[in-house]
């Protein structure tokens, strides 16, 4: 593979070649990974998007906002990317990666990329290369890059470290209010978003909008935000209502934390993070040498008979890995 000519290919725009150095990106073969990052050297650097995480439970209407969001945005003469993760499943491992045929509109658009990709074993709502994905994006021009997590529980914060701006997505008439003072995901949010505001629902969206407005009062003060942030808004995805007013309030935001300094920052606080994550992922990739899983069945083995402790067990294991490096260098 010309990872050269691919890289150039990428920051022209070609979207064939953006699709095929994100499935090399997302392999984890040792020898794609050197190319992987070769690759991602070789992007342009000047080139900045605007990442938008989005979040929010199965049957919330992710993908019909993030369709009519993004086409939205395509009229406007901006080029979107959807990065959609689905959760794989605990028994196959398979995941459906339906998220094109839930946005037809969209997927035909012409200033528009969808890639949807499995969640794997990874943790945080989303998949393991998720911020590499975002990054060839922006390698190839693109305006906005929206995010989805797979939409599964409160675990899903790691989308934060990629992102501009979190929306969370929530449906009117949920079930428990207290769920709005209820921290974790809550606190990320810049924007809470009561889908389905239209038709029947409308009342219930009313209600439910101002319980999460007040429950929102009632979090600690964050320093990134300016007054009135963060908020919680009423759409109509299906209906399209409600989106400019979206865009316009994403855009104060966006604003303001340029203006004072916050935008720089998170993109360096982010940056940070991934490089310490990358380092832990490479620790860890060394207990799947053969040497590593032998030493660690032979102690847990030990372990589950009794015949040691399990602190003694990490710490001989520990020492092995140790001298196994040694030996190797």
């Amino acid at each position: 593979m010309d990872i050269a000519d691919l890289a150039a290919r990428v920051g022209q725009g070609e979207r064939r070649a953006l699709a095929r150095a994100i499935t090399l990106v997302e392999s984890a073969r040792a020898d794609h990974r050197a190319q992987a990052a070769e690759m991602l050297e070789a992007l342009p650097k000047d080139r900045q998007a605007l990442r938008i995480g989005l979040s929010g439970t199965p049957g919330v209407g992710k993908s019909t906002f993030i369709e009519s969001f993004g086409m939205m945005l395509v009229e406007k003469g901006l080029k979107v990317a959807v990065l959609a993760v689905d959760p794989s499943s605990t028994r196959s491992g398979g995941s459906i990666l339906g998220d094109k045929t839930r946005m037809d509109r969209l997927s035909r658009a012409l200033g528009a990329f969808i890639r949807p990709s499995p969640s794997q074993t990874h943790l945080g709502g989303v998949a393991r290369r998720s911020r590499e994905a975002v990054a060839l994006c922006e390698g190839a021009g693109f305006d906005v890059i929206l995010i989805e997590t797979v939409g599964v529980g409160q675990s899903e914060t790691v989308v934060a470290q990629m992102a501009d701006i979190f929306l969370l997505l929530l449906a009117p008439a949920g079930g428990d209010e207290l769920q709005g003072v209820k921290r974790g995901i809550m606190e990320i949010a810049d924007i809470i978003l009561i889908n389905k505001a239209d038709g029947d629902l409308k009342p219930a969206a009313t209600r439910t909008c101002a319980d999460y407005a007040g429950a929102l009062r009632l979090l600690r003060k964050r320093p990134q935000d300016p007054k009135g942030y963060p908020k919680a808004m009423m759409v109509s995805a299906l209906q399209e209502n409600g989106l400019a007013d979206v865009w316009a309030d994403l855009n104060t935001l966006i604003d303001w934390r340029k203006d004072n300094g916050f935008w720089e920052a998170t993109r360096a606080d982010q940056a940070r993070y991934w490089f310490e994550q990358e380092v832990k992922n490479a620790l860890l990739s060394q207990l799947e040498t053969p040497q590593a899983r032998a030493l660690l069945s032979t102690l847990s083995r030990q372990v589950a008979a009794g015949d040691m402790a399990p602190a003694a067990a990490a710490a001989q294991f520990l020492q092995g890995l140790s001298q196994g490096d040694a030996a190797n260098r």
